[in-house]
């Protein structure tokens, strides 16, 4: 294990040291200072060195294969980075006057445009701060359109087994009744268990497409006229989005409102607690619903002088849903990567991701049970359990993957799969890490026959082995080190 920072202090070292003020000196308040603060003693290499080698123990997308399902780990260009960076961008404030942002608002309606022109929506607002958060905001507008009818009877949301976690929690939070519905034997939507729990009383449906068994939804335009003929709204869940780049606009496939998630489908930044993005498309008739205010333009421009952006609060604005304005620098590094690609690079994009998902399932389905098994679009699940392999479970294999050196799929989601093993390549991988990557799960396939106690125990090279996941849950341990009582 890595010494901590106060385990290599060293009475005397100095890693840096304050300019000397150019104001006057003078005394805090009394109760801002403490007596004694221990502070470790490090030179600036011993901190550089130190910070180094804890980041050399991180996985990272910069550093290997990520192949986590419905998370769409794709590579982050760096030039994203540099954009974001750019003073103009980076340094701007929200309250400075609107004649100096002009820049940034710019930026932020033409990531509207775009954004409602990739999906088929006529509105879009940036604020939401993350994809769960979009999910909620999406659920809100849906509770107040019906509000606004005088239609209060609608206290249902239905939820497919197939659709993304989150979608039960912001449908709760929301106030509204979690109804779920049934994947059929194909992964689709069941159709009559739809149209068995469709009334007056359903306010919408949330609908992951492609759903989390990776499978694009093939009775869809069934499954929005069901919902719609009985006064409900379909609300789009856009966390795969991915596949579909360029190919079919959820918009015009009768979606009501959807959220997208610009980390993973127009790579910003993934994870870590660091700021997202999960802006809300909607349909005509729900633009006025959207939380605001939202980037507008105020003023007409001519060939001599660009237009004058500022700030409109919709109409029946379920309100301000985020300090601000949302997440700049995500939007700023997401127009990045649209304007980058352009309409035949965002296909392109969909296409190398179902191509590579489909390759990395034609590899491994005669190794691993695959329960709905047909073309698949950005990822794909099958089992990691066999009948022959008793002991093994899918948390086995996955930590067996880490002493391969990949980060592991995700595991035990969605929960209508036994043993899930979630797993989505994305359009960024080549042929040669996707081939690796199946050889070592093949491997791993026979060593779970041979010697499943190799499973059961690892991982065995990593900087720490197997944790008691539970116990850690359940015992915190904010701290990891505490000064001795008599230094």
């Amino acid at each position: 294990m890595t010494e901590t920072v106060y385990e290599m202090s060293s009475p005397g070292r100095i890693g840096f040291r304050f300019p000397e003020p150019d104001v006057p000196r003078s005394d805090l308040p009394a109760g801002l200072t403490r007596a004694n603060l221990p502070l470790p003693e490090l030179s600036e290499l011993d901190v550089v060195r130190h910070f180094i080698t804890l980041s050399k123990k991180n996985y990272s997308v910069d550093g290997g294969y990520y192949p986590l399902g419905s998370c769409t780990m794709k590579y982050n260009p760096k030039i994203n980075e540099e954009t974001a960076r750019l003073p103009g961008f980076a340094f701007t404030h929200p309250l400075q006057p609107i004649e100096t942002t002009q820049g940034s608002l710019a930026l932020m309606y033409d990531l509207q445009k775009n954004l409602c022109e990739i999906a088929g929506f006529a509105g879009v607002s940036l604020q939401p701060a993350a994809g769960a958060h979009g999910e909620l905001v999406g659920v809100l507008i849906i509770r107040s359109y019906h509000k606004s009818r005088g239609d209060t009877k609608r206290t249902k949301i239905l939820i497919p087994d197939s659709a993304h976690g989150t979608n039960p929690a912001s449908s709760a939070m929301s106030g509204f009744e979690v109804v779920p519905v049934c994947t059929d034997a194909k992964g689709n939507v069941d159709l009559d268990t739809l149209r068995s729990v469709c009334d007056d009383t359903v306010a919408g449906l949330m609908l992951t497409n492609p759903n989390t068994l990776g499978l694009f939804e093939q009775n869809v335009i069934d499954v929005i006229k069901i919902v719609h003929e009985a006064g409900g709204l379909i609300y789009g869940d856009g966390a795969n989005m991915n596949a579909l780049l360029g190919i079919c606009r959820p918009g015009d496939l009768g979606i009501d409102v959807m959220h997208f998630n610009l980390h993973k489908t127009f790579s910003t930044p993934h994870g870590g607690g660091g700021p997202g993005c999960g802006p809300v498309g909607v349909a005509k008739n729900l633009v006025e619903f959207l939380p605001g205010p939202i980037v507008d333009i105020t003023e007409e421009g001519d060939d001599e002088t660009p237009p004058l952006y500022g700030w409109r609060m919709p109409k029946n604005s379920i309100g301000r849903v985020k300090a601000f304005h949302g997440h700049f620098g995500m939007m700023v590094r997401a127009a990045t990567y649209i304007s980058m690609h352009g309409p035949d690079g965002l296909r392109d994009i969909a296409e190398m991701a179902v191509l590579n998902a489909n390759y990395l399932l034609a590899k491994l389905r005669n190794t691993y049970h695959v329960p709905f098994d047909r073309i698949c679009m950005h990822e794909f699940v099958m089992e990691g359990k066999w009948a022959d392999a008793p002991d093994v479970i899918a948390l086995d294999i996955s930590k067996r993957l880490m002493d391969y050196n990949y980060h592991p799929p995700t595991n035990y989601f969605p929960l209508i799969v036994h043993d899930a093993l979630m797993i989505e390549p994305t359009e960024t991988e080549s042929q040669q890490t996707l081939d690796a990557f199946a050889d070592a799960l093949v491997k791993i396939a026979d060593e779970a026959h041979t010697n499943p106690e190799l499973l059961k125990t690892a991982p065995h090279h990593t900087p720490v082995g197997r944790l008691d996941e539970v116990k850690a849950a359940r015992e915190l341990v904010l701290c990891c080190w505490t000064p001795p009582e008599n230094p």
